[in-house]
């Protein structure tokens, strides 16, 4: 139990430390001034679309949620959907090891509307699935579309091949679409059964996913100048793999992962302009999103001990005591 209690922050940390090395060996010649030029040279323009595509990002996450309660069978107001969802994403996102601190927050929150913890369970697990189903469909569109993104961290795959797994991965999911107009039966684990996810829920997946991970990809793409900009095929493909990077390596807000896969991934680039750009998608996407979450954790908790302990009870244990 202790050593599960401290393997993900351990990994978190060592993942850090790897990555803060090998950002030292690529940025030792980047000095502030870089950076400060790099800032200023974003247009006005660009900030507004960079902060347009968070809204978007975000707004798609509260859909994650809202598809796996449509699984579930489950109805909840809207609003608090949007509420807990947001603050999930927040706060897994900065703190690491994401199914843990957003398994937390969704217990918090959906079990004061009634669901039991094997819901819950299933309702995280799905929006997991949700976000991988996202990420493989726009891959396996980037991969096709741009084979030769795989160049760009070395030749251990031909550009044929890298056509060819794309194509793959596309027809593995046209086979799970095709499945869920089947009706298969569900998956019984003893006291446990598994549904195979209904067309109405199948077809949302293909759509959020996608949507919050374009969104987000898009900050980075429009904080980045026209200059060696490859296009934002490339960005989203290269963000695709350095979110999922940061994602398993659990360090927290993928720091330093992000960072080092985007430099490895636009080498034509100046390197202030990348760094710069992704300070844009930390500040847009990660910071301020992170300190409202604390806020509405704050208010929700507050709220929960007032609901949980009435004025009168209050008072009748100060009375005892």
């Amino acid at each position: 139990m202790t050593f599960k209690k401290y393997l993900w922050p351990t990994v978190g940390a060592l993942t850090i430390a790897l990555s803060a090395w090998l950002l030292y060996k690529e940025l030792r010649g980047l000095s502030l001034d870089d950076l400060g030029d790099s800032f200023s040279a974003i247009p006005m323009t660009h900030w507004l679309l960079a902060a347009l595509s968070t809204l978007v990002a975000y707004a798609a996450l509260a859909g994650y949620d809202r598809i796996a309660l449509m699984h579930l069978g489950k109805k909840i107001d809207w609003w608090f959907i949007t509420i807990c969802s947001f603050t999930t994403y927040a706060l897994s996102h900065n703190v690491g090891a994401s199914v843990v601190s957003g398994a937390v927050v969704r217990y918090r929150a959906y079990s004061t509307r009634g669901l039991t913890p094997a819901e819950i369970g299933v309702l995280i697990a799905t929006c997991s699935f949700t976000f991988i189903l996202g990420t493989l469909l726009l891959a396996g569109m980037v991969l096709v579309y741009e084979p030769e993104l795989i160049e760009r961290f070395g030749d251990l795959v031909p550009v044929e091949a890298s056509a060819a797994t794309g194509v793959l991965i596309l027809a593995l999911i046209g086979l799970y679409v095709v499945a869920s107009f089947m009706k298969l039966k569900p998956l019984k684990l003893g006291s446990i059964h598994i549904s195979y996810p209904a067309p109405k829920v199948v077809l949302p997946q293909l759509l959020i996913a996608p949507i919050e991970l374009i969104g987000a990809a898009g900050i980075i793409y429009f904080a980045l100048p026209e200059a060696g900009n490859p296009g934002f095929m490339i960005v989203l493909g290269i963000f695709l793999i350095s979110f999922s990077a940061a994602l398993l390596s659990h360090a927290p807000g993928g720091l330093g992962v992000l960072e080092l896969v985007f430099l490895m991934g636009l080498p034509d680039m100046n390197q202030a302009d990348v760094i710069a750009a992704l300070l844009v998608f930390r500040l847009f996407y990660l910071i301020i999103p992170f300190v409202m979450a604390l806020v509405v954790i704050l208010v929700f908790e507050r709220s929960q001990f007032k609901l949980n302990n009435p004025p009168d009870l209050r008072r009748g244990e100060q009375h005892e005591g």
